[in-house]
C-alpha cells in the first residue's frame, strides 16, 4: 500500500449505521427489505432487529445483518419488559448507530426509549395504523390505552425525532391527542410495493366462469374476516355462484386473532377455501377476479396496493388507510365498516357488471404506479433520515 492509499484509509469515514427494528422478522422481510437493501447498496451499514423467527435467515441470505431480540409482542410482564429495554439499550450502546427506525407502536416506544438512554441522536418511528390498543374495545385494550399514550409521548418527543404515518387520519389523531409535536410528523403512504413485479399479472377466469373473490390479510377480526364470511353466506343464500378465498394465517401474537378452529369450520362448511399463508402473492392475485378488505382501520394496506398494481377491482371499507387507496366508484368501491350486507351488495355489483369492474381495476393500477411504488416510499424515507443526519444518498433501484 502506498502513502496516498494509507492516508486515504486513515481519513476514510466509517460507514453510517442505521438500525431497523420491527416486531416480527416476517415484517422486515416482506415490508422493509427493499429499504434495507437500498441503504446497504449506498454504503450504509444496516442492522435489522426483531424477535426470533424463520425469516431472519432469509434476511441473512440476502446479505443483510439481522439479530434477534428477546421481545414478546403480547407480554405484560414488567420484569420481562424492563429486561427488553435494557437489552436494547446495551445493544445500541455497543453498535452506536446514527439512527434507529422503529416500526409499529411497541417498537417505536422501546426503540426510542433505548435510543435516548444510549445517546443515539436520531430516532425515526413509523406507525402503520393505531394497533390493537387503540382500535379494540376489549377491557385489556382500554386499560392499556392511557399507559401507551404516556409512553408514546415520552418516546416520540424531544430533539432528533420524526414520526412517519401512512394516512392523514392518523396524522390528525396524533395531533389531537397531543402525542407528538405536529412539526415532527411526516406522511409517507405505505411501505411501498414493487409495482413492476405485478405489472404483467393478468387475472384468469376459472373454467366454470364463477368469479374468484379473495380476502388476504392477517386473520384478525378487525380485518373484517367475520363480515367477509357473512357476506359470502348471504350471496350463496341468494343462489350466486362464486369462489370465496381466504389467504393468511391466524396471528397468535394479537388478541384479535380469529381462532384456527373457526376458520377450519368455515372451510368444512364449504363457505370458502382457506389457503393459509401465501408467499407468492403475485401468483395468487393473478388467479382471482376481485379483492376485498373490509378492515376496521388500517395504516395503508399493502394487500390492496398489490391488488391494485395487478389491475384488480377492489372493495374495502370507508375507514382511515383504506380510503387512501380507494376512491369510491373511481378505482374501487367503498362500503361502510362492519356492514356485511353492503359488502355483499358490492361483490354482487362487480359480479354483474364486468366492464365496470375492469374500469375500476385499470384506474387502480394507474394509482398504484404513481402513488404507492416502493421507490417513492424509499425516497420519502431517506428524505426523513436526511432531516436528522448527514447521510449518503441511497439508490431506489434495488433488485429484490
Amino acid at each position: 500500500m502506498n502513502v496516498r492509499d494509507q492516508a486515504s484509509t486513515a481519513t476514510r469515514e466509517p460507514p453510517v449505521k442505521a438500525v431497523l427494528f420491527a416486531n416480527t422478522d416476517w415484517y422486515l422481510y416482506n415490508f422493509r427489505r427493499a429499504l434495507a437493501l437500498s441503504l446497504q447498496q449506498a454504503g450504509y451499514e444496516v442492522l435489522l432487529l426483531s424477535p426470533p423467527g424463520p425469516y431472519g435467515e432469509k434476511l441473512r441470505a440476502l446479505g443483510l445483518r439481522w439479530e434477534p431480540v428477546p421481545m414478546q409482542r403480547r407480554s405484560l410482564n414488567l420484569l420481562r419488559e424492563l429486561a427488553l429495554l435494557w437489552h436494547l439499550t446495551q445493544l445500541l450502546r455497543r453498535e452506536r448507530p446514527a439512527l434507529i427506525h422503529g416500526f409499529t407502536i411497541k417498537c417505536a416506544v422501546y426503540g426510542s426509549l433505548a435510543a435516548r438512554l444510549a445517546g443515539i441522536p436520531a430516532r425515526v418511528n413509523a406507525v402503520a395504523g393505531m394497533g390493537y390498543v387503540f382500535t379494540s374495545s376489549q377491557w385489556k385494550a382500554r386499560l392499556l390505552r392511557p399507559v401507551v399514550r404516556s409512553l408514546l409521548r415520552l418516546a416520540l418527543g424531544g430533539r432528533g425525532t420524526r414520526l412517519i404515518l401512512q394516512n392523514a387520519d392518523d396524522a390528525e389523531l396524533f395531533r389531537r391527542a397531543g402525542l407528538v409535536d405536529p412539526a415532527q410528523i411526516r406522511l409517507i403512504r405505505g411501505s411501498g410495493v414493487d409495482c413492476a413485479q405485478f405489472a404483467d399479472i393478468l387475472p384468469c377466469t376459472p373454467d366454470d366462469g364463477c368469479p374468484r373473490v379473495l380476502l388476504a390479510s392477517r386473520l384478525l377480526w378487525d380485518k373484517g374476516v367475520g363480515e367477509y364470511v357473512a357476506a359470502i353466506r348471504q350471496l350463496r343464500g341468494q343462489g350466486r355462484s362464486l369462489h370465496a378465498l381466504l389467504a393468511g394465517a391466524p396471528d397468535p401474537g394479537n388478541p384479535a386473532a380469529v381462532p384456527e378452529s373457526t376458520i377450519r369450520a368455515w372451510a368444512d362448511e364449504g363457505l370458502l377455501t382457506w389457503l393459509g399463508h401465501v408467499d407468492d402473492m403475485a401468483g395468487l392475485l393473478g388467479s382471482v377476479d376481485i379483492v376485498v378488505l373490509p378492515s376496521y382501520r388500517e395504516g395503508l394496506p399493502r394487500t390492496l396496493v398489490e391488488a391494485a398494481a395487478c389491475g384488480l377491482p377492489l372493495i374495502t371499507t370507508d375507514v382511515p388507510g383504506c380510503r387512501e387507496v380507494v376512491a369510491d366508484g373511481i378505482d374501487g368501491l367503498l362500503v361502510p365498516v362492519r356492514n356485511s350486507d353492503a359488502l355483499a351488495r358490492a361483490i354482487a355489483r362487480l359480479q354483474d357488471d364486468p366492464p365496470f369492474a375492469r374500469r375500476l381495476g385499470d384506474a387502480a393500477r394507474s394509482k398504484a404506479r404513481t402513488q404507492f411504488d416502493e421507490r417513492i416510499v424509499i425516497r420519502g424515507t431517506l428524505a426523513v433520515y436526511a432531516e436528522l443526519c448527514e447521510l449518503p444518498e441511497a439508490s431506489t433501484e434495488t433488485t429484490i
